[in-house]
Order: C-alpha cells, then sequence, then structure tokens
C-alpha cells in the first residue's frame, strides 16, 4: 500500500473516530437522569429546588441536542474542536445544575468526573488538560459557592466541613487519576491499532510482491519448453533455408524473438521454479532475500550459516512466508542503519530449532529502552550525533514493531540485547559490540520439508483468484 494511504490511516484523531450519534445519545441518557433526580428530590424528599433555573438547564442541552439531530447527519464523525466544544458543554451545565442543588453536598458532585473521562478517551492531550482543569475549578468553586438544599420545613441539609473536605480531595483525585489513567490506556490501545494496521499494510504488500514472483517464475517455467522448442526449430529452419532468404530471414526472426521471450522472462523473475517451490526455499536463500535490497548501501554484510549441535549438515529447507522475509529484512535494515562498518547474518540450525541472529559494530541499543523494543512508536530524545548519522529517522520503533510481530505470527521468538553487555549470552565475539537480534523458531514451526507444514512437490496449481 502506498505510504501515503499508511500515513492516512496513521495520522487519524482519536475524536475522529466518534460518531456525533453517540455524544448525543449520551447527553439524552444524562437529561434523562437529571430530569429523574429532579423529579425524585421534589416529589420523593420534598426539597426546595430552583426548579426555574434547573430545567432552564436541563432543556438548553435538549436543545443542542434536538438542533445537533436536525442540523448534522447521523454518520457524521466529530472532530477534535467540536467533540471538545461538547464535552466542555456538559460539563459546565453539570457544574451549574450542581451549584442550584447544594454543591458538593449534592452526593451527585461524583459525576463531575464524567465529562473528563470522555476526553481523556477521545480527545488530544491540550484538550483533556483543559477539560481536565475547568472540571477541578468547578469542583473548588462548588466546595466554596453554591445554593443550600433546603427541606420542606426550611432546615438546611449540609455534611460537616470535614466530609466536604473529603468529597472535594476524592473528587479531584478521581479527575487526576482516572483521567491520567484513562488516556493512558486509550493512548496505548490507539498506538497498537495504528502499528498493526501498519504491520498488516506491510504484510499485504509483501504478498503482493511475493504472488507476483511466484506468477512471474512460474511463467517462465511453463514457457520455458516451449520457447526452447521454437528456438529449436527456428535455428534448423535457418540452416535449411539457405536457398530462400525471404523465408530465411523469417525464421531467423522468429529465433531472435524467442531468445527476446527468454530474456524478459529471467530478467521478471526466477526461472526454473514453479509455484510449489516458491513456497519453500533453503534457509540461506529466504536470509540472502531479506538482506538483497540493504546489500549495497556502504555497509559489509556478512553471512555466516551452519549446524547447531546435533544439526544436519545439510540445512534445512523452510517456508519462505511473506512475513518471514519482510520480519527479516526489517531487522537488517535496522542494523544496516546504525552500524558503523559490518552487519553479521548467521543462520544454525538444530534437530529442534532454527536460530538466525543479526548482529551489528553500531552503538547498540539504549541501555533503558532494551525493555520497550518491539512496542510501537516509541520515542526518545536523540543526541546530535544520532541526528547526523541518521536525519530521517523519527526514533519511532514501528519497524521494530513490524518486524518482531510479523515473525512472532511465524513462530519465533526474539530476544534483543547489545554485545558489549558483559551478562549477555547471544554472542562472545567482541568485534560485534552493537545491537544483537537473536530469532528462534521450533523447527516444526518453519521446516518446509518435515512436519504437517511440508509442502509436497509435483505439477503446477492453478492460482485461486
Amino acid at each position: 500500500m502506498p505510504d501515503s494511504n499508511m500515513n492516512l490511516v496513521l495520522g487519524q484523531e482519536r475524536s475522529s473516530w466518534i460518531r456525533l450519534r453517540t455524544m448525543i445519545l449520551l447527553r439524552w441518557v444524562a437529561i434523562a437522569g437529571q430530569v429523574a433526580a429532579i423529579l425524585v428530590a421534589q416529589h420523593s424528599y420534598h426539597l426546595q429546588l430552583n426548579l426555574g433555573l434547573c430545567y432552564l438547564a436541563i432543556g438548553i442541552s435538549a436543545v443542542g441536542n434536538l438542533l445537533a439531530i436536525f442540523l448534522f447527519p447521523e454518520n457524521k464523525r466529530l472532530g477534535e474542536f467540536e467533540n471538545f466544544l461538547m464535552v466542555l458543554f456538559d460539563l459546565l451545565q453539570l457544574g451549574f445544575l450542581l451549584y442550584l442543588t447544594g454543591g458538593l453536598h449534592n452526593p451527585f458532585a461524583l459525576l463531575l468526573v464524567g465529562p473528563v473521562i470522555i476526553s481523556a478517551n477521545v480527545m488530544g492531550l491540550r484538550s483533556t488538560l483543559f477539560i481536565g482543569t475547568t472540571a477541578i475549578v468547578l469542583v473548588t468553586l462548588l466546595g466554596l459557592y453554591h445554593v443550600p438544599l433546603r427541606t420542606e420545613m426550611g432546615f438546611i441539609l449540609r455534611i460537616p466541613d470535614v466530609f466536604v473536605f473529603g468529597h472535594w480531595t476524592a473528587i479531584i483525585i478521581a479527575i487526576v487519576f482516572l483521567g491520567a489513567y484513562s488516556y493512558r490506556i486509550s493512548s496505548e490501545v490507539q498506538s497498537m491499532s495504528e502499528a498493526l494496521a501498519a504491520t498488516q499494510m506491510a504484510l499485504s504488500r509483501e504478498q503482493k510482491l511475493t504472488d507476483l514472483g511466484g506468477v512471474v517464475a512460474a511463467a517462465a517455467h511453463e514457457l520455458g519448453t516451449p520457447l526452447a522448442t521454437i528456438k529449436l526449430a527456428s535455428s534448423e529452419l535457418v540452416e535449411e533455408l539457405d536457398d530462400r532468404p525471404d523465408l530465411r530471414e523469417d525464421a531467423a526472426l522468429i529465433r531472435q524473438q524467442a531468445d527476446r521471450c527468454r530474456d524478459i522472462l529471467r530478467n521478471m523473475g526466477r526461472a526454473g521454479k514453479d509455484d510449489l517451490h516458491l513456497r519453500q526455499a533453503p534457509l540461506s536463500t529466504v536470509i540472502h532475500e531479506a538482506a538483497e535490497p540493504h546489500m549495497h548501501r556502504g555497509k559489509t554484510v556478512h553471512f555466516d550459516e551452519g549446524p547447531g549441535a546435533g544439526g544436519d549438515l545439510q540445512q534445512p529447507s523452510i517456508l519462505r512466508k511473506p512475513e518471514v522475509i519482510h520480519g527479516l529484512r526489517n531487522l537488517i535494515q535496522n542494523a544496516v542503519d546504525f552500524a558503523r562498518a559490518n552487519v553479521w547474518v548467521e543462520a544454525e540450525w538444530t534437530a529442534e530449532t532454527i536460530i538466525v541472529s543479526i548482529m551489528d559494530d553500531g552503538r547498540g541499543y539504549p541501555g533503558h529502552m532494551i525493555g520497550r523494543i518491539g512496542d510501537p512508536f516509541v520515542r526518545r530524545r536523540r543526541a546530535e550525533i544520532d541526528r547526523r548519522a541518521r536525519p530521517e529517522y523519527e526514533g519511532m520503533g514501528l519497524g521494530l514493531f513490524i518486524a518482531k510481530t510479523l515473525l512472532e505470527r511465524s513462530g519465533a521468538e526474539l530476544s534483543f540485547a547489545n554485545g558489549s553487555d558483559p551478562y549477555q549470552t547471544l554472542t562472545k565475539q567482541a568485534e560485534r559490540r552493537g545491537a544483537i537480534v537473536q530469532v528462534v523458531w521450533p523447527r516444526a514451526q518453519i521446516d518446509a520439508q518435515t512436519g504437517e507444514n511440508s509442502i509436497p512437490l509435483g505439477l503446477n496449481e492453478q492460482f485461486q483468484v
């Protein structure tokens, strides 16, 4: 998928996910609750309330809802500022009602936390901070200024000052804690959702490239025999038509065009392998394919493949999955980006596991970030030397997240370390002091020749459209 489409998906504001209809429904629920509370207070407990102002505040809220219903379509999604205005209005309307009904002596004062939680879930940090600050100011003012609640006999209903202070403290803590908690959780969910969307886009793009390569390779293989036959027949005609120059030229042209078709197919894909063969490849072939785009970027990439303890001398043939290729490619790209001069890609296999290790001679991962590698959108303050070495790098961690997610989908486990760490156990070679990534698959998960994932060889299969 084009990068512009990916940016469009990842650049959406959180508030644009919320429909106006959802906010209208929530406001109707709040209006119904406010009317019910006033009716119960008036008829069941016979409290003296300023009903005119109370119903005026509720009526304004209802009129706002009706205007929103008639002026905007049901599927309208709110922008950041529109959502902010709606939540701010609801907060001020609720504060005014509480002012008319006892302030913090009214147990419903706790509902002031509601708009803050909503803003923390659907709006940005600036809007959330403004809503939270407004709620704190309202709670403080309601503790000092309010219309007292009076019974039918004229007695004022109030709680002791120490409980008013406790009520104020509890609401402030709830606003701060629940607001921060909701914002943090919502941000984590949004980041993960966006990162997974980017991962799916990357996998879809790699899958299309793999399918295209399979189609081209299958075509090259299937057309190889008839093209060879055409070339052979045309060559014989050229030799036999020496006395017919006009026909000899036509036969030579046929041979020339057959050679041209062969060259075109060879340039478009790897000739000689059909789609069944392309579903698997030797481990070293998959690793070289993943590293190919980064082989000529000014760094030397060293490859080393060999059996581990108890492993067969013959290297395994593994599933040529798009997620495996794309995941390894991202890890190799990261190593090449930050290496000083050398990158090492080592492959080792045993009877139980297949291990790929990617190492470089760069500065390694920041020590405080080791535990967070693989999280999406991890930002850190970059030193000036980092900006000069890689000015286009934003340090968001999305590439490593995509690699980690795709490789884990194939059954792998990833370990990250720095070669300079004296306690790491992934390598003992001093020159490999930079970042280290080790990818470990259970052999049964990725081996294409044995087990339930084995791919039978045979005639080409028709591609499913």
